[in-house]
């Protein structure tokens, strides 16, 4: 199959550079691809790109009818992430990719958004904006004007707490 023949060839780059630091997972729709005349739906990908080699490491068509979250752990299974940063957007933020990330010897960074209330509120309430612009210990701001928007960002580290353990959210 060349999707495990093309991995095996980003797992062989991977481990001669020594592996990516921050390796980032995304679903994307592919422009154009859809065909009205057959009734085919557009192709719908989740790709795993690692930042320090400009490459992406390996990619997984999503099913027809499914979403990201059940292409994610099957994108993982192809990859060697060993001492490496995941990151995924909010749609990614599920206790079991989580845990199938720690597996593989690799650390994640999550996103959490509204569609997950009882995370997003937990978040809220524990950082609240006037807390994060003022933190005192690990944190980057990033500023920029991105889609038509001004988005400011504010990274903070902390140590996750007992309350965030419990939190949790599956997608139907």
């Amino acid at each position: 199959m060349p999707q495990s023949a093309f991995a095996e060839w980003m797992k062989a780059c991977h481990d001669v550079t020594e592996g990516a630091v921050v390796v980032a997972i995304d679903g994307k729709t592919l422009r154009g691809s859809y065909c009205r005349g057959k009734g085919k739906g557009a192709i719908h990908m989740v790709s795993a790109f690692s930042a320090a080699n400009g490459v992406v490491l390996g990619q997984v068509k999503t099913a027809e009818k499914s979403n990201e979250i059940t292409a994610i752990p099957e994108l993982l299974k192809l990859l060697n992430l060993q001492g490496c940063l995941v990151t995924i957007d909010a749609m990614g933020c599920q206790k079991k990719i989580a845990t199938q990330i720690l597996q593989k010897g690799a650390d994640y960074l999550l996103s959490v958004k509204d569609n997950q209330p009882a995370l997003a509120d937990a978040f809220e309430a524990a950082f609240p904006m006037a807390k994060v612009a003022s933190f005192e210990g690990d944190a980057y701001v990033t500023d920029e004007k991105n889609r038509g928007r001004q988005e400011t960002r504010y990274h903070i580290v902390s140590d996750v707490t007992e309350e965030f353990q419990e939190l949790s959210y599956e997608w139907p």
